[in-house]
């Protein structure tokens, strides 16, 4: 699969071979739809919790007495049936993570390639080499690409001027090839790779 390489400026910068096995497969929604639901719901915090009867506040002492009363026998105010007491079966704080293998996670990473290549939203560009790091400089160049909502992903490391300058602007998400994913990529409406990120993905991936 071949595709134009452009540089940050607009220009033409040759062009690059992309493997088939990455870039060229049928994207199954299937696939990305569990790789997705197993990243979100291990970045789910799991932090609700209630109290039950045994945690509630409130004092243990009986709250009339048993016989006489013309009402039902009660002992503690921490029963579930009043108000403010205590929560029969509620969530309680645990991790919703699930287990996925780790060669489906890069199928399904394959298949997020494929889908962005496929919809003719995948951009390779030749560096996101800065001479400074200006984010105003930055921002008209994304602008003039058409670029809103992007993912950009480099090789093993951002160049450093290019992460200063887009870290403010909103829309542009960068990422190293290590911390390429589904979830990022599908979400975005513009992927962009450099030719570093290409080749360091394919070695990752292959």
């Amino acid at each position: 699969m071949k595709l134009d390489v452009i540089k940050l400026d607009g220009g033409k910068a040759g062009s690059i071979d992309l493997d088939e096995a990455l870039f060229g497969l049928e994207p199954r929604a299937d696939i990305l739809h569990r790789v997705v639901r197993w990243q979100r719901a291990k970045s789910q915090a799991g932090t609700h919790s209630t109290l039950t009867r045994a945690e509630v506040s409130y004092s243990t002492k009986k709250i009339y007495r048993q016989k006489g009363t013309g009402g039902a026998r009660h002992g503690s105010k921490k029963a579930p049936i009043f108000r403010h007491g205590g929560v029969v079966k509620g969530p309680t704080p645990r991790s919703h993570a699930h287990d996925l293998p780790k060669k489906f996670r890069a199928l399904g990473l394959r298949h997020a390639l494929s889908a962005k290549a496929k919809a003719g939203e995948l951009v390779i560009v030749d560096s996101l080499a800065l001479a400074e790091a200006k984010t105003a400089i930055l921002a008209k160049t994304v602008q003039e690409r058409g670029w809103k909502r992007v993912l950009i992903i480099d090789g093993s490391d951002i160049d450093a001027n290019f992460a200063l300058a887009a870290r403010n602007i909103e829309g542009i998400d960068v990422l190293p090839t290590i911390g390429a994913n589904v979830y990022d990529i599908l979400k975005r409406d513009t992927l962009v790779i450099t030719k570093a990120g290409v080749e360091a993905l394919e070695a990752r991936l292959k």
